[in-house]
């Protein structure tokens, strides 16, 4: 029952006008007496900004905003990756040999998460990590790794919530979704870095289209709070030992390395 009222109520809310609205709000000047209450809600440290809260423009230039440039430390390895994003990495572990991962005990399909068969074979027996942006998440995405870009594909067309109600009654949001995927070439294998769009927002934008990513450096961001899922190919890599799982992140921080 549970399941079904909630499904209903977000089809309800989730439609173009909607999102639409909603857009047309944040990006303009009467949402910007909305900041100080949304950094006293969300509790973000003020100290992080490169500039003062005063001088956003809108909540939405706030949302996306940078931080000074030694708020985070990459701590770069030529064979680690690191958290691509400020987040809470929510689950990780194997992908199976049918292509599901488990995430908050629910199984999603690699496969129609990549799109095709051809896409999602080669991470059959790999690992997944899955990590979830709050709205109080510095929102930008960097790279996790050093790597050639080999191929960038979207996918979907709606986006439901991605928080925990949204993993436990949704369906099949993280292969759902709509999704900006992008597919490197590391020096031990293939990661491919799957940005899902949030409730009401489908927009991801990209900084740079450059045809290598260095560890590290911003490639793109969130307009609205989601997910991003990396997924690593089979015999390649290792989730850091002694580490808990789930735990708060930040970007540039080692999650693991490739062997």
């Amino acid at each position: 029952m549970k399941r079904s009222i909630y499904r209903f109520c977000i089809e309800l809310t989730n439609k173009k006008w909607s999102s639409l609205l909603l857009r047309k709000f944040v990006q303009s000047s009467l949402s910007r007496p909305f900041i100080s209450s949304f950094i006293r809600t969300f509790s973000i440290n003020t100290d992080e900004l490169p500039v003062s809260e005063k001088e956003y423009r809108t909540l939405h230039d706030f949302f996306i905003r940078r931080l000074k440039e030694d708020a985070r430390t990459v701590q770069y390895g030529e064979h680690d990756a690191v958290s691509p994003v400020d987040g809470y990495l929510a689950e990780a572990g194997p992908i199976t040999d049918d292509l599901e991962i488990l995430v908050k005990g629910k199984r999603y399909s690699v496969l129609e998460m990549m799109g095709s068969e051809e896409k999602s074979t080669p991470y059959i027996g790999g690992d997944f990590a899955v990590f979830y942006l709050s709205p109080a998440n510095y929102h930008r995405i960097h790279s996790p790794v050093d790597g050639s870009v080999l191929n960038r594909w979207s996918l979907g067309r709606d986006s439901y919530p991605v928080n925990d109600y949204g993993l436990m009654y949704g369906k099949d949001v993280l292969a759902k979704n709509y999704r900006e995927i992008t597919e490197l070439q590391h020096q031990r294998g293939k990661v491919s870095v799957v940005k899902v769009g949030a409730m009401f927002v489908n927009s991801i934008e990209y900084v740079q289209e450059k045809d290598v990513w260095h560890q590290g450096e911003e490639v793109a961001y969130f307009t609205f709070g989601s997910t991003v899922i990396l997924l690593f190919e089979k015999d390649c890599f290792r989730f850091s030992e002694g580490k808990q799982i789930p735990r708060d992140v930040k970007m540039g921080e080692t999650i693991g390395e490739f062997y």
